[in-house]
């Protein structure tokens, strides 16, 4: 682009940013670190729960899974984790849902009882072998249940666009992992989804965070979940298509173009710190607070989604709502038993 316009790419963030430290441009070793710092600068933008910038907001949807109960089941003393299956179609597609009517990661109960079994992979129409053991007595031509209570987030998933809800069509109420597991400790429980939490899984095959949500009650049928999601996209290539950060000097970030230059104050703040212990770093700073709280001003029209201390209305609305522990005769946390609301 001209010198005279407003940065659009990386290699006008560059450029801008050695110009201002009056750095020399064309040095490899320069650049690499100019394209850090300017990177750098646009991640901690985006790192701010209380400002959800619109154009980080994306949207996708969940797709849950039926249960699946469909013939009986088989699994031997000598065999714990060897699930075998009579009249069963685990590994059969469920028509037009695109996906089978089993899957690694789906959880199993047996005969009855609360135990949970998560599934490791599913071999075969009748086979499944299980990622824990079964505890009790050798079954035979036994009852069961699949179900799935737990789902792959968007690749670019953040964080959630609101801290309290996951999805407000489907009134899906977002709470914190250790609360989530005190009031489901098995999650066996099937019926609509009414509480949700955000996991993430261990690696891999690669390190690409695996992050899931686990939704409670697990769903008891098919069921289309949108949900809003700030994207941990921030650029884009010269084709549109998105990706972490800016490498090409093509690439553009996601930011739109009047926003660009707070990128370079932000960098230009660690230049002047990290490079050359210069106290022009705190103007540096305070220019970049400055066009972000015009920013701010700017885009985040009606925007309340700040953190904020809210009463607790279950402790004066009844059980319903949920509570402590000490709830009169109430023995769910004690014997580990999931809420009914």
């Amino acid at each position: 682009m001209a010198e005279a316009t407003q940065v659009t790419d990386l290699a006008d963030l560059r450029r801008d940013l050695l110009h201002r430290v009056r750095d020399a441009t064309g040095a490899t070793a320069t650049n690499n670190i100019a394209d850090r710092y300017l990177n750098t600068a646009l991640h901690d933008m985006h790192l701010d729960p209380g400002h959800n910038w619109p154009w980080a907001i994306r949207r996708a949807y969940i797709l849950t899974h039926a249960p699946y109960t469909t013939g009986t089941v088989s699994i031997t003393a000598a065999a714990r984790t060897t699930v075998t299956g009579s009249s069963t179609l685990w590994n059969t597609a469920v028509t037009g849902m695109g996906f089978n009517n089993a899957r690694a990661g789906g959880k199993m109960t047996f005969s009855g009882s609360l135990e949970v079994y998560e599934v490791s992979t599913v071999d075969s129409d009748t086979q499944i072998t299980l990622t824990n053991r079964w505890s009790g007595d050798a079954l035979s031509a036994a009852s069961y249940a699949y179900y799935e209570d737990e789902y792959a987030l968007v690749s670019d998933f953040l964080r959630p666009v609101d801290t309290r809800n996951f999805s407000l069509s489907n009134q899906i109420h977002l709470i914190g992992d250790r609360e989530f597991y005190r009031r489901h400790p098995r999650n066996s429980t099937r019926s609509k989804p009414r509480e949700a939490t955000i996991i993430q899984l261990a690696f891999s095959g690669a390190t690409t965070p695996r992050l899931r949500v686990v939704f409670s009650p697990a769903p008891d049928d098919e069921y289309e979940i949108p949900y809003r999601y700030i994207t941990s996209n921030l650029a884009g290539d010269s084709t549109g298509a998105e990706k972490t950060q800016l490498t090409a000097t093509t690439d553009e970030p996601i930011v739109p173009l009047y926003c660009r230059h707070a990128i370079v104050f932000h960098a230009l703040y660690h230049w002047y710190r990290d490079r050359k212990d210069d106290k022009r770093s705190q103007e540096a700073k305070a220019e970049y607070v400055d066009i972000m709280g015009r920013i701010a001003g700017t885009v985040l029209h009606g925007a309340s989604d700040r953190p904020r201390f809210a009463p607790n209305y279950g402790r004066y609305l009844g059980r319903r709502y949920g509570g402590g522990r000490y709830e009169g005769d109430d023995k769910w946390f004690d014997e580990l038993r999931d809420r009914n609301y």
